[in-house]
């Protein structure tokens, strides 16, 4: 049989570019060479796009045959050539929708949800307005527009984020009023709408979800456990020994178990995510009341990122989850290919 053509999509424009690398780096490694074909295309900060010149496998190209700016007429050209894409790519301009619409364009099968439920699922804002409506509890938060006030409605401590970006870029815990204005102002340098969240207490957990509609599986639980910060901000995420995790969360009932992997299920059926979630939640204290944080369509994807060590503990292994999420790719591409448009 002939090897499955993979172009594994890598940087980003980005601030989680170095991110994306290294998760890019350790998907190459783990393909089967025997049954897939692997090319790393490195996106830049600038947004232009660097095709391998040579077949090596697990490095980023230090090379290019040439580059593109995107958008380019040749770029769905570049990945309509191959048979899957795997845009391991985090933030906007990669998670956000523009990429699965490129992958659209150019009738090429792609790892990961569409482009409808990667662009809700990136505006935190948009993405919790779905939630109350699919009645999926999560915290309250007002969003601030261009020209609204700053304002927050929930008394202190409370989070203050960009809308539109992950990896806990552009985000502070405000714990007086002081500090308000100027959390504003840095979120904003991320994106133009401002969320303004209230704190929640208690535990913070993960729920993996692997596979397409109508029968996506949820992974065990595990609890987030942010060693260098009291909250689980960008340094706890990538310094090492920042975090860990612990599957299952230490005192979780058998109920609220099940409870948080049925709510990232129901999350990710409710926003027609397929492929690939990562749902996290707050385990609220002193109630017990498990809230939807949010639903990251792109998590982190070395072999110790927290979504493969999530399915690692059911029994699914790194490779194997690879070879699962391409096998997905290529099953809904097959059964869209009908639709008539």
């Amino acid at each position: 049989m002939s090897r499955v053509r993979v172009a594994v999509l890598a940087g980003g424009r980005s601030s989680e570019h170095e991110i994306s690398l290294a998760s890019a780096a350790s998907v190459a490694a783990a393909l089967d060479p025997e049954r897939y074909e692997v090319r790393t295309v490195e996106i830049g900060r600038d947004g232009r796009w660097a095709l391998p010149a040579g077949d090596r496998r697990a490095e980023l190209p230090a090379t290019t045959a040439e580059t593109l700016p995107v958008p380019a007429d040749s770029a769905p050209a570049t990945l309509g050539s191959v048979d899957v894409v795997l845009p391991i790519l985090h933030g906007p301009f990669g998670e956000d929708g523009t990429v699965q619409g490129l992958c659209e364009l150019a009738g090429v099968a792609y790892v990961g949800p569409g482009v409808l439920a990667s662009s809700v699922c990136m505006d935190k804002d948009v993405f919790k307005t779905l939630m109350r409506g699919a009645g999926i509890p999560v915290a309250r938060h007002v969003a601030l527009r261009l020209g609204d006030p700053v304002e927050n409605p929930f008394g202190y401590p409370v989070f203050v984020k960009p809308a539109n970006m992950g990896s806990s870029v552009g985000i502070s815990k405000v714990r007086a009023e002081s500090e308000l204005e100027p959390a504003v102002a840095l979120a904003r340098r991320h994106d133009e709408k401002v969320m303004v969240e209230e704190f929640v207490p208690g535990m913070e957990i993960e729920v993996g979800v692997l596979g397409n509609l109508p029968s996506p599986v949820a992974s065990p639980p595990g609890q987030v456990v942010a060693n260098n910060a009291d909250w689980y901000d960008y340094s706890s995420k990538y310094d090492g020994g920042g975090s860990a995790l612990v599957v299952p969360p230490p005192g979780l009932t058998e109920a609220q178990i099940e409870r948080a992997r049925q709510l990232a299920v129901d999350a990710f059926v409710a926003t027609s995510c397929e492929g690939m979630a990562r749902a996290d939640f707050f385990v609220r204290e002193p109630d017990g009341e498990i809230l939807m944080n949010e639903l990251n369509t792109i998590p982190g994807f070395t072999a110790t990122s927290f979504y493969a060590r999530l399915f690692g503990a059911a029994g699914i292994e790194y490779e194997e989850l690879l070879d699962r999420l391409i096998a997905l790719a290529l099953e809904r591409h097959e059964r869209r290919s009908g639709l008539q448009y």
